[in-house]
């Protein structure tokens, strides 16, 4: 079994030179134009004639010969040699060009070669990195979707996959069906995740100067009176057609038990201030007035006493009611009632008509 020796360009070179059949006729040209150059100082041939005659009358022969011999102008030869001699160096510079020719081609050939291998090399590694990136992003949808790569590689195929959510969540809106055809931007489903809820109110243009990042929010839920806080997250820089403002909210403490979407009444603390006030049940009002009910004194055996004190109020604030009370009046030993004071009262009109 025959192996192909690896050549460097040098010994490449060598063996082209010696096998190229433009060399070798180059090679013959010269030697040819050598040896017309030796016939550049040949002497032309002499020539020798006679003639032969014969009398009449009597036998006599009449004989004549000459010898003539041509040589040329000797600056014939030195033309013809110098004619010789540039034509062998005509021979030469042909073999001289055609060998770097040649060089060049051989030159070429090997560097073109090596780019070529360099190259084969190269889309090899960038085939195989493809191959790897391709198989990896393959792997990676499928592991996207919870598909077990390894149970795939030992053959166990499936006709159906599970859906997870990418968040621990649960579904609001389902937005297809069975048999319905799915892509990767098909909306399937809405999630809501009520691990971090966020509190979004609708704020007056006229009061978002009012307002400030970092201010505390006290709010309650529908059918609620427990009272949260939040914090202002995020002022909207948009008013909307009805001249509102969103404000972006942060619960203080976060409650998994609520659902997104649902209604709030909300107050922002823009400032603090004590005041008294009393759970807005237990202020009545009567003729435009409104009535408190303390106690008198220490009651009886039949129950306590209240009398019914006529009093001023301001805000009203998440089911406490401000009252203002004249300069002077000494309201901190005060007993209230604060439940049923509106059946109180109705008992003592009763009593009042009665009587």
């Amino acid at each position: 079994m025959k192996f192909l020796k690896p050549l460097t360009i040098s010994e490449g070179i060598e063996q082209g030179l010696k096998n190229n059949r433009e060399i070798a006729t180059s090679q013959s040209d010269i030697k040819y134009q050598q040896q017309l150059r030796k016939a550049s100082v040949e002497i032309p041939k002499m020539q020798f004639s006679g003639q032969f005659g014969q009398y009449n009358g009597y036998i006599k022969n009449d004989s004549y010969y000459s010898v003539s011999q041509t040589i040329p102008f000797p600056t014939v030869f030195s033309a013809n040699a110098a004619l010789g001699n540039a034509q062998i160096k005509s021979s030469e510079l042909r073999a001289g060009i055609t060998k770097n020719e040649l060089v060049y081609r051989i030159k070429q050939a090997c560097i073109n070669l090596q780019y070529l291998y360099a190259r084969r090399a190269l889309l090899k590694k960038q085939d195989s990195i493809y191959t790897g990136f391709s198989s990896a992003g393959l792997k990676t949808k499928l592991q996207m979707m919870n598909i077990n790569i390894g149970t795939l590689e030992k053959g166990n195929i499936q006709n159906a996959i599970p859906l997870y959510s990418p968040i621990n969540s649960y579904v609001t809106k389902v937005k297809t069906n069975i048999g319905a055809y799915a892509d990767a931007t098909t909306l399937l489903f809405e999630i809501a995740d009520t691990g971090h809820l966020h509190a979004e109110l609708t704020v007056f243009e006229k009061d978002v100067s009012k307002l400030q990042i970092g201010q505390k929010v006290r709010f309650t839920l529908a059918n609620e009176t427990k009272e949260r806080m939040a914090t202002v997250a995020l002022i909207g820089k948009e008013i909307s057609s009805e001249r509102t403002v969103q404000i972006h909210c942060h619960l203080d403490k976060e409650d998994k038990s609520r659902l997104s979407g649902m209604y709030l009444k909300a107050l922002v603390e823009s400032g603090t201030q004590e005041v008294p006030a009393v759970v807005s049940k237990a202020i009545v009002e009567y003729q435009g007035s409104k009535y408190i009910f303390i106690e008198d004194g220490n009651g009886d055996a039949k129950g306590t006493k209240y009398k019914l004190i006529n009093v001023k109020v301001g805000v009203t604030e998440l089911n406490f009611t401000e009252l203002i009370f004249d300069e002077g009046t000494d309201y901190t030993n005060w007993m209230l009632l604060t439940i049923s004071a509106d059946d109180l009262f109705s008992k003592m009109k009763n009593s009042e008509k009665e009587e």
